[in-house]
């Protein structure tokens, strides 16, 4: 039986993003089944144009050369990375209302569900975290 790991991704920052898409692939990679929950600002994470272009946190530009010469995959890299893992992404609906954003505005193979759809992946959840 495999591990599964529940993710809340709330926040939309290149920091978040990093954080979220490293926890998912790292637990992809060793068999675990994963789920991410986007909602509020974390839809950025997966909008098709704004995850492009996740702006680097004020004050932290010097991070910006570090990645590089690091070699760290670009976001667009890592979701499509999570996605060929099996990592299953969810849209918030009430997210997506309130905003006025409709499914095509996002990354292909999304799902789009509530609070609820989330909670049944995340009930026998070993691990949940929250970003």
């Amino acid at each position: 039986m495999s591990k599964k790991v529940a993710i809340i991704a709330s926040n939309g920052g290149l920091f978040d993003a990093y954080k979220v898409y490293n926890i998912a692939t790292a637990a992809a990679a060793t068999d675990a089944e994963v789920a991410i929950f986007f909602t509020f600002e974390g839809l950025n994470l997966i909008h098709k144009e704004a995850y492009q272009q996740l702006p680097m946190p004020e004050g932290k530009e010097h991070f910006a050369e570090g990645f590089a010469k690091a070699n760290v995959p670009a976001i667009p890299e890592l979701v499509a990375m999570a996605q060929d893992l099996g990592v299953k992404f969810i849209g918030c609906q009430m997210t997506m209302d309130v905003m006025g954003l409709e499914k095509e505005a996002f990354v292909d193979g999304i799902e789009v569900g509530g609070a609820v759809t989330f909670l049944e992946f995340a009930n026998d959840a070993d691990v949940t975290l929250t970003f």
